[in-house]
């Protein structure tokens, strides 16, 4: 059955497989070209919480700017944390950064080639691992993101809502892993759930696992994965301050721990219930709005305050809008549509 379905794919997957600018192509893998571990590892990184429309550009950028992890590794905190604004997640900037430095200082430039290694690296949990292992050295690792969770949970009729049914979908998966072109097979499972085994109306007609899912034999496909019902994401508050003079601004630097640590970004209060209001200075602040954001946990509405100062003891300085996290472009274009 494991060869079967893995045969099935894989002849699915020489013909329809995604183009991506990091991908080594069935054809060209089949000659014996590898892709380059590092930008594999960079994609996985960019792509946790982020479609794969949104990652090409970053990914591009990133490699044309560090072409090597060493590149990277030597990278001001600063220059990274700019480059990677508007990806979200920015915990992973700063994993991103402390991978490279470890696999350039203790590794000599080159990732390690096995799951157990590459899990001792900083910010590699057992799915980058895994993918970083299968995609780009061919081992049999077992890969299981949100679109392989889907599909598994579909072949194998697994019930159990998510996120309990995780170690059953992860054991189901090693099971159909095959020895053979693992690295193919990692991204024709992936595929297969972004292209045919889709959330809402899969394409079973063209699907080349139709005929030995569980789920499409009981008519059952797109009730599947179920899943617990979420939880209520509560609202922060919070005040936040551009000053400007001329087409400078005053901003801080986020502390590194934290929500957008080590981001550029405009002086404000706290985020929560009740907030006080925070001016960086004395001034006649006005109210011109406010802006929402919805991170990972909670919704945020921000009380956005403008001023014009032209002294005062502070220092201003030029700011790139798309070097700001993107809840701070929204104060930004909001000051500058008001004026």
């Amino acid at each position: 059955m494991r060869e079967q379905l893995s045969e099935d794919l894989l002849g699915w997957y020489d013909q329809h497989a995604r183009v991506m600018p990091w991908r080594v192509g069935p054809a060209a893998r089949a000659t014996g070209e590898r892709p380059d571990p590092y930008g594999i590892w960079m994609s996985e990184v960019m792509l946790q919480q982020t479609t794969v429309a949104a990652v090409r550009d970053y990914w591009r950028k990133f490699m044309a700017k560090w072409p090597t992890v060493s590149d990277l590794a030597a990278a001001e905190d600063a220059d990274v944390m700019a480059a990677w604004a508007g990806l979200g997640y920015y915990a992973r900037a700063r994993n991103l950064l402390k991978c490279a430095r470890v696999v350039a200082a203790d590794h000599g430039g080159a990732f390690p080639d096995t799951v157990e290694a590459l899990l001792k690296l900083p910010g590699v949990g057992p799915y980058t691992a895994a993918a970083v292992a299968s995609i780009a050295f061919d081992a049999p690792a077992t890969v299981v993101d949100g679109n392989v969770e889907r599909v598994i949970a579909r072949l194998r009729l697994i019930e159990t809502p998510l996120p309990k049914a995780k170690s059953e979908i992860t054991e189901a998966a090693e099971a159909i892993t095959p020895q053979d072109r693992p690295g193919d097979y990692a991204q024709a499972i992936m595929d297969l759930g972004a292209t045919i085994c889709t959330p809402r109306n899969p394409a079973c007609g063209i699907c080349p696992w139709s005929t030995p899912c569980l789920a499409r034999g009981q008519g059952v496909q797109a009730e599947l994965p179920k899943k617990l019902p979420k939880k209520t994401k509560p609202t922060r508050h919070g005040y936040i301050y551009l000053a400007r003079q001329g087409d400078q601004w005053l901003v801080e630097q986020r502390p590194d721990k934290g929500l957008l640590g080590g981001m550029v970004g405009f002086p404000g209060s706290d985020w929560s219930d009740d907030p006080a209001p925070a001016a960086p200075f004395a001034a006649d602040w006005r109210e011109v709005g406010e802006v929402r954001h919805t991170f990972t946990h909670f919704h945020l509405v921000l009380r956005v305050h403008t001023v014009e100062q032209s002294s005062g003891g502070v220092e201003f300085q030029p700011v790139v809008r798309d070097d700001l996290p993107t809840v701070f472009r929204k104060a930004l274009d909001l000051v500058s549509a008001y004026e």
